[in-house]
């Protein structure tokens, strides 16, 4: 996922060039916004507005403190956009500024972000509420680190499944969130940031349609869509496209080839640390349901044939291999849109992808499931 993540996370700690400068912006109807602004415990001096522009905030204007505290900050802006307003590089106030927002904003000058009170903004008030709700979630899953590493070591198995409903509550919660503002940016901003496509995409890319139809000109909308375009074809429900590349024998073998059996897709590279330590795993399970009607087809990112062949003799993988030995540049990781390993898709009798990046006890769950 993107840079974007630490700025909803980490919100007031974003690193800033405070003495940049930028320059102000005539006010032109419609198109403008005010804050006035008012600071306890503030000192006499510039405050700066930077604007989030590419994952990164941009100086856009600077303005004087007076010394009863008070500023302002006036500009345009053509659509909802993330500003911070901050005295240094250590402290600062996200807000959401749209065409005619007239916001007043009232904190400490010792402790911006925590302090601060907003009005004349329904979406920066939300995006208070979705930071908050962020770092609780957060600190909040690394509590349930401890204690399912704890569970786990301890094989207390109902301790862990309790421990993993808990970990999906969290995110259920936070889908809640971002379900129940369908026409904010800050909706949309959520779900760039938050969702991790590759692991829930349907929820994604449902969103992604709700912003087409509410913020069909947003920047945010537009980089969730172009993001999950080239998931779409091999979403959950959807049909795998057909891989045909060399095998270690030097011929070459089809997906396709494999209909009539459930077919794990496994992309994996002789190099890849996690990928080598799953295999006994992923053998142990071909060894038990490979005569139930289950197959594997093996994706090597591998550059180096002789590696590539060892690693599946030293492992023993004894299903279907190929590769292009292009690496990353592989056809079928570009086809299946891999930018990390290891990696899987589950496959039913005609094709279809019915999971991904299943492993350990999931993948072995599944298999029962599908193949009892």
């Amino acid at each position: 996922m993107k840079n974007y993540k630490n700025f909803l996370v980490l919100a007031s700690a974003v690193a800033l060039l405070a003495g940049c400068q930028g320059n102000k912006s005539a006010t032109n109807g419609d198109n403008s916004y005010k804050i006035q602004g008012k600071l306890s415990n503030a000192t006499a001096g510039d405050i700066y507005l930077f604007e989030l522009d590419k994952q990164q905030f941009v100086p856009r204007d600077t303005a004087k403190i007076s010394e009863n505290g008070t500023f302002n900050f006036e500009g345009e802006v053509t659509e909802p956009s993330f500003y911070r307003v901050t005295i240094d590089q250590r402290d600062g106030v996200i807000l959401v500024l749209d065409k005619a927002a007239n916001v007043k904003l009232e904190a400490d000058a010792k402790n911006l972000n925590s302090s601060s009170k907003i009005e004349g903004s329904s979406d920066s008030q939300l995006f208070q509420e979705l930071n908050k709700l962020v770092n609780e979630k957060q600190a909040k899953e690394m509590e349930l680190q401890q204690r399912f590493v704890q569970a786990n070591s301890e094989g207390k198995t109902a301790e862990v499944e309790k421990i993993r409903a808990e970990f999906m509550t969290l995110q259920k919660n936070l889908k809640s969130f971002l379900a129940k503002h369908p026409a904010s940016v800050v909706s949309t901003f959520g779900t760039l940031t938050l969702i991790d496509p590759m692991n829930d995409f349907a929820f994604a890319d449902s969103m992604s349609a709700l912003y087409t139809k509410n913020l069909p000109d947003s920047k945010y909308t537009k980089e969730l869509d172009e993001r999950l375009k080239g998931m779409r074809s091999t979403a959950v429900g959807q049909m795998a496209p057909d891989i045909t590349l060399p095998t270690p024998d030097g011929g070459s073998a089809s997906l396709s080839s494999l209909r009539g059996k459930y077919v794990l897709i496994d992309f994996w590279a002789s190099w890849c640390g996690p990928c080598r330590k799953e295999n006994p795993n992923v053998v142990r399970m071909y060894n038990e349901y490979k005569d139930k009607g289950f197959e594997i087809f093996g994706v090597s990112l591998d550059q180096n044939r002789d590696k590539w062949l060892k690693a599946i003799a030293d492992d023993k993988l004894t299903w279907p291999h190929v590769s292009d030995l292009k690496g990353w540049e592989s056809a079928a990781a570009g086809l299946y849109n891999i930018t990390a390993i290891p990696q899987t898709l589950l496959l039913d009798k005609e094709g279809r992808i019915i999971a991904k990046n299943l492993r350990g006890k999931e993948l072995e769950d599944k298999l029962a499931e599908v193949l009892k």
